[in-house]
């Protein structure tokens, strides 16, 4: 089942189309052609058990096994159903609605209780298991219960700093970009993740800044540039910069 990254955070209720053996109608389930085409098993007696007496040197020992002529129903079909030929069921199509609690994740499997295939003659029915697929998302990337976002801005906004807006899994937020921001600088903003499941807990968007790089420029940005490139101030320097770029790694796991 694929789900959007809205529904992921929000949770879903799903109508989801399933095929799979359904009850038969025209037998309502019995496999019997009529109500007079099923009699009580011969061998069991329609206890759906046969016991079993052996000998031993210890004496008598009793045992008791499933029937194998009725297979434990206690009754058999002398004459069967044209629609399901005895099977009391039918391959087909069924509706099943299905709530989807916020934080699934890819892979993760839901067990919907008695929404399987219908079992055999009146049996009780199986489970459906339904498995998450996530859509992708043309601006986000899902790490856990993080979320990442890679934001491009210009050489002037990261000397000038300012403020941009980014989407997030609920909408746009806004953002400062302080003067002298560093490509790799990242930004946390704390819940705007996803939710874990059946819990309070929740993930933060983190935001990993790169500074946008021309791949042409005109005759007078290049004279522009040289000038800058001359000054001193425009020369890296591990020391002018308050985080190294392994700093701010090392915060992002403690």
């Amino acid at each position: 089942l694929k789900l959007n990254y809205e529904e992921i955070l929000k949770g879903v209720n799903k109508q989801i189309k399933v095929k799979k053996h359904v009850g038969c109608t025209t037998c309502g389930g019995s496999g019997a052609k009529d109500k007079n085409a099923v009699q009580s098993c011969g061998t069991c007696g329609g206890s759906g058990q046969v016991r079993r007496v052996t000998n031993t040197f210890l004496g008598q020992m009793q045992t008791v096994t499933t029937c194998p002529t009725c297979n434990g129903e206690g009754s058999t079909i002398t004459s069967k159903c044209p629609a399901c030929k005895g099977e009391g069921r039918v391959y087909g199509e069924e509706t099943v609605s299905i709530d989807i609690p916020a934080g699934v994740q890819e892979g993760m499997q839901l067990s919907v209780s008695g929404r399987g295939n219908a079992g055999e003659r009146g049996g009780p029915p199986g489970d459906l298991i339904v498995l998450i697929e996530e859509e992708s998302h043309k601006d986000l990337h899902r790490d856990g219960l993080n979320v990442a976002f890679e934001l491009f801005i210009t050489f002037p906004d990261a000397v000038f700093g300012t403020s941009i807006e980014v989407p997030t899994i609920d909408g746009r937020a806004k953002i400062k970009i302080p003067p002298g921001t560093q490509s790799g600088k990242v930004f946390r903003l704390k819940g705007k993740g996803f939710p874990a499941i059946n819990s309070y807990e929740k993930g933060d968007q983190l935001i990993y800044v790169n500074i946008w790089t021309p791949q042409q420029v005109s005759g007078e940005e290049k004279s522009m540039l040289d000038k800058m490139n001359a000054s001193d101030n425009f020369k890296p320097s591990p020391d002018k910069s308050e985080k190294s770029f392994f700093d701010r790694v090392r915060e992002m796991f403690t």
